[in-house]
């Protein structure tokens, strides 16, 4: 299986259980690997017969920065849900992060790995 990735979109949303999280938007840091077989698209050199990671990018963008959800583990579930569903793929790993939310540390996140059939 070959893979498809997205790397380091960020995006604004609303995220957390505080009272200061829900009154504040705050970016979401999001790498995104999906199954995909590239063959056909590399025999016909069309994005018809690829994954159009734009389109991708797009839904992810425009669901993530409508949502308000309190855990970051709800979120990537939704995406991951999205990413399967919506563009047939048949497996994705996504990492999710919030950057700057535990001080001291770069980041904290979640990382989950899903499949058509999970």
């Amino acid at each position: 299986m070959d893979i498809i990735y997205l790397r380091d979109l960020r995006i604004e949303t609303v995220i957390g259980i505080f009272d200061w999280e829900r009154a504040t938007r705050q970016t979401v840091s999001i790498d995104l690997e999906m199954g995909a077989d590239i063959r056909k698209a590399a025999d016909t050199d069309s994005i018809d017969d690829t994954l159009d990671y734009k389109a991708v990018a797009k839904r992810i963008i425009d669901f993530v920065s409508a949502s308000e959800f309190q855990l970051v583990e709800t979120l990537s579930e939704r995406i991951a849900e999205i990413v399967i569903g919506e563009f047939d793929v048949p497996w994705v790993r996504l990492r999710l992060s919030k950057p700057g939310a535990i001080r001291g540390a770069q980041d904290v996140g979640i990382v989950i790995e899903r499949g058509s059939r999970d």
